[in-house]
């Protein structure tokens, strides 16, 4: 026998940010639990067996700290929600949920999406080094930089630098147009883009000239000692291993580096073993190094990303 339940939602926009685009959190909702959920106004009906009804109500409840405050809500939050309650981690989702990392220069807040990015999180707070390693769109290198800037507009760290390998399939830095500076930009633009939801776009020009940002290919690191710097290298998996071996000794006195990378997107030659790879291999057991791996469950971007991952981390196995 059919058991119903309503849930009176306290505005239009809170109707809006639990529904999603299209009602395509009901429907993720529906899927997850079983039951059938309408939206009548700002009224939730949900039917189904006694369970059903009762886990859709409780992960609905769940999600009150995001739809109650007209908060978009993602598939994501609505499967680590549930996540949470497989696993009986409620309270470390309503922590994960408080924990603001920085908030943009629009004032949204940044939180991690799922257990393993808020593991990840947390791993580089308490690490000089750390390894987030995991398929596009998992936020490793958003994350590390937010918590760079974060950091440095905290005065934690003197200088944060940005760096990675000038490698991409089929390309030559050669063919680019411009002196060496302007031929790694292009290369560099997913730490440009998260630096721009921080910091004004005006400013950053003036930080670089200081040194304060710094955005180089990684082989301006050679000889140096990064010291009270947070450092980023993005796209570790298209290093070598001894660009890696050069890059991790430069870590100076009160320092931090994070290294990121996509171990499924190589774009070294076949004979040519990846840095990331050899490092993980070295470093798994050296006292504070810290690795993290995110997977498709961990993708923040279109839902098509994640399933477009799934698909090829299937092919693979």
């Amino acid at each position: 026998m059919a058991e119903f339940a309503s849930i009176q939602l306290p505005s239009v926009e809170s109707a809006m940010a639990l529904a999603g685009v299209q009602e395509n959190n009901l429907k993720i909702l529906s899927e997850q639990t079983g039951a059938t959920v309408v939206l009548r106004g700002q009224e939730l009906l949900i039917s189904g067996t006694p369970n059903q009804v009762l886990f859709c109500s409780q992960l609905v409840q769940s999600l009150e700290t995001l739809w109650r405050t007209g908060r978009s809500i993602a598939r994501v939050d609505i499967l680590t929600a549930r996540q949470a309650f497989d696993t009986d981690r409620q309270e470390e989702l309503v922590a994960l949920r408080q924990d603001v990392l920085a908030r943009t220069r629009r004032g949204e807040s940044i939180r991690a999406k799922t257990f393993q990015q808020w593991q990840y999180i947390q791993a580089v707070r308490t690490h000089d080094l750390t390894f987030g390693i995991g398929p596009a769109g998992t936020g490793k290198t958003f994350l590390a930089a937010v918590l760079a800037v974060h950091a440095l507009l905290a005065n934690q760290y003197e200088r944060l630098i940005l760096t990675r390998p000038a490698v991409e399939a089929g390309e030559k830095l050669g063919f680019l147009p411009g002196d060496l500076q302007q031929k790694v930009d292009p290369y560099l633009r997913p730490l440009y883009d998260a630096l721009y939801e921080f910091i004004d776009p005006e400013k950053i020009p003036n930080l670089m000239e200081r040194g304060v940002i710094e955005v180089a290919p990684i082989a301006y690191m050679r000889g140096r000692t990064l010291n009270n710097a947070f450092v980023i290298l993005d796209e570790a998996q298209n290093t070598t291993p001894a660009q890696m071996k050069m890059i991790l000794t430069r870590l100076g006195f009160r320092s931090r580096m994070v290294v990121t990378g996509d171990l499924t997107q190589t774009d070294l030659p076949s004979h040519q073993s990846s840095g990331l790879s050899t490092a993980r291999a070295v470093l798994q057991n050296v006292e504070g190094v810290a690795f993290c791996h995110l997977s498709s469950a961990d993708v923040v971007r279109h839902p098509l990303v994640q399933r477009i991952v799934a698909a090829y981390e299937a092919q693979e196995l």
